[in-house]
């Protein structure tokens, strides 16, 4: 492979997505705790397509058009959908050969926010590797965008950013003048002995607990549970491997 060296940025926020929007990047969306985590399960559970949608209204009119829909706003599942944002809601006898809507706080905004890009992939620690390994065959610029809590600092997904990023500048494949890539990176080499341990430390966790929602932290911040690429087309996500569509 001889590609001339492509630009990695990390965006922390969708606060400060407009100073790294290009129509050109590649965005990856990061959102742990609990969107993408529960994208990516869904995909390998079976599903057929997801459309995501930004608002509660959208979500409601899907609903009332015949879908199946999984929606939350704070953690809290709403009142018309079939259930909600757990990476446990999407079991195989679920959501296997279904569509389903998604509407999230904060992941799926982020999905449309990034929809002009030259494609929008999901990230997560459970789909690490085989997104890194697909990023680094592409000629092309990528931003790895931390969807946050409600525009604020994320922990835990700096946290995956940071080592999806390692992955990428070690290929030699990527360089970066990003200090957002190089904040990443550092936190990850301080969580990845312990991620588990460290991924308590965030703010989300606590929120998710308060609301007993924390029983899906360990299994979000597992290592490669799949090798599916969840990708955005034309209004839904679909998935592919090895840069072949799934779907």
């Amino acid at each position: 492979m001889n590609m001339k060296k492509r630009q990695l940025e990390v965006c922390l926020s969708p606060a400060i997505y407009d100073k790294h929007a290009n129509n050109e990047n590649i965005v990856v969306v990061i959102d742990v705790l609990r969107a993408t985590s529960t994208i990516c399960t869904a995909f390998a559970n079976g599903v057929r397509q997801i459309i995501p949608v930004a608002t509660v209204e959208e979500a409601r009119q899907k609903k009332e058009e015949g879908y199946t829909v999984a929606s939350e706003r704070d953690g809290y599942v709403l009142d018309f959908a079939d259930f909600g944002n757990s990476p446990f809601n999407f079991s195989v006898d679920k959501v296997k050969d279904k569509d389903i809507v998604y509407s999230t706080t904060n992941g799926t905004r982020c999905i449309h926010m990034a929809s002009h890009s030259k494609e929008v992939l999901i990230g997560s620690f459970l789909n690490l590797s085989a997104l890194a390994g697909y990023l680094i065959e592409q000629d092309v610029p990528v931003l790895l965008f931390c969807a946050s809590w409600k525009d604020r600092f994320s922990l835990e997904d700096t946290v995956c950013a940071g080592a999806l990023a390692e992955r990428l500048l070690a290929s030699g494949n990527y360089d970066s003048i990003c200090d957002a890539v190089t904040a990443s990176t550092d936190l990850w080499s301080i969580a990845k002995n312990d991620l588990n341990q460290y991924s308590l430390k965030a703010a989300q966790k606590g929120r998710l607990a308060s609301k007993g929602l924390d029983d899906c932290i360990e299994f979000c911040h597992q290592l490669d549970f799949t090798d599916l690429i969840p990708y955005y087309s034309d209004g839904r996500l679909l998935s592919k491997t090895n840069g072949t569509n799934k779907k």
